[in-house]
């Protein structure tokens, strides 16, 4: 006797929207219901979702302070003994090669689907060479309102084997500077962001010293 199996799939839950993702109809047979995509009545275009996810990478290579000719900046922090500890390695990039701002802006540029950083700020454009990377954070921050949305939540891996970023300089902890930095740019409470850091092991590139790297997920809601 052939074994009839039912199947009984929940609503997906958004507050406000009950979205159904899928019913039994007869035996041996499932019903896919697809939720209607919503369209402005007006302009016939599709409506914003009320939540959009990121995620942004970026990877940096170092070498002596001489060559590369910055020192290394993270999240807005100068590890030159100013805001951080000294490193005697600073960042080789175009800009001032914060590969926090810079993961988290092309987060907030893939969320938005929206041109990556690199056409945004082209790495050959002379005005650019030693930019402070606020100016990247400013613009993205900028077409995410203009879109109708503000920070949900921002989670950030900062991956190096040094500068280390778990440590107190002048009295502050330099993770928490870091944080203060993301949520005064980005207009959000900082319990929205978190910073998270981690070695290489000692493996390839960025265990070795010679590069930092960087992932962010980021949620971005519509606002009330």
């Amino acid at each position: 006797m052939p074994v009839v199996l039912g199947v009984i799939l929940s609503l997906a839950y958004i507050p406000g929207h009950q979205i159904p993702v899928a019913s039994t109809g007869r035996p041996n047979s499932l019903r896919s219901t697809v939720p209607q995509l919503s369209v402005d009545s007006k302009t016939g275009a599709a409506s914003e979702p009320l939540l959009r996810i990121g995620h942004g990478y970026d990877i940096h290579r170092m070498a002596p302070r001489e060559e590369a000719g910055q020192p290394v900046v993270i999240s807005g922090v100068k590890f030159d003994g100013s805001d951080a500890p000294d490193f005697e390695l600073g960042c080789v990039a175009h800009s001032d090669g914060d590969v926090v701002y810079h993961s988290v802006v092309d987060a907030v540029l893939g969320a938005l689907t929206m041109p990556d950083i690199g056409q945004l700020f082209p790495d050959n454009d002379p005005r650019l060479r030693g930019a402070d990377s606020e100016i990247f954070m400013e613009e993205a921050y900028s077409r995410m309102e203009q879109r109708g949305y503000e920070i949900g939540n921002v989670d950030v891996t900062l991956i190096c084997q040094k500068p280390r970023v778990n440590v107190e300089f002048n009295g502050r902890q330099v993770k928490e500077m870091m944080i203060d930095n993301l949520a005064r740019l980005l207009k959000a409470d900082k319990s929205r962001v978190n910073v998270k850091a981690r070695t290489h092991e000692k493996v390839d590139s960025v265990g070795e010293c010679r590069a930092l790297e960087c992932h962010v997920v980021l949620v971005m809601q519509m606002k009330s």
